[in-house]
């Protein structure tokens, strides 16, 4: 019984590891006019406090769905906010007619085919399903 929870133990800590460890990919399309964007870019981005990219363009942020890893990671790295926080932050806007939520989009597949679709998209997808439909412009280590 001891060697099981033992094992339990063990597996337990590694898998909090691997998800702890993954790295974060803040993506837009190709084309985008740019080759990163700074830690505040994203976050006045995804907190709806600016709409376009420094360079102009109409920005559309989207979200991985409630609970993804990956969207935990970045909302706590790049907004300052855990799950209830950033709910309850994008509640009090929509609430008072200041702005609209980051649609979900889903898990790591959908984010980036709807970026790499959309020139005016960012998102962000695990490091690891990054490949060259899509720029990164940003990592969340």
């Amino acid at each position: 019984m001891k060697n099981y929870i033992r094992l339990l133990a063990a597996t337990l800590t590694l898998s909090i590891a691997s998800v702890t460890w993954a790295e974060v990919a803040v993506i837009v399309h190709p084309s985008a006019g740019f080759d990163s964007l700074s830690e505040e870019d994203v976050a006045r981005l995804f907190l709806g406090k600016s709409k376009s990219f420094p360079a102009g363009a109409q920005a559309v942020p989207i979200n991985q769905t409630e609970g993804a890893a990956a969207r935990d990671k970045f909302n706590e790295a790049i907004c300052k906010k855990n799950a209830s926080q950033y709910k309850a932050y994008w509640s009090q806007l929509v609430f008072t007619g200041k702005g609209t939520p980051p649609k979900d989009a889903g898990d790591d597949a959908a984010v980036k085919t709807l970026v790499a679709a959309n020139p005016n998209m960012i998102g962000y997808i695990d490091s690891s399903a990054v490949d060259a439909s899509v720029k990164v412009v940003y990592k969340i280590p």
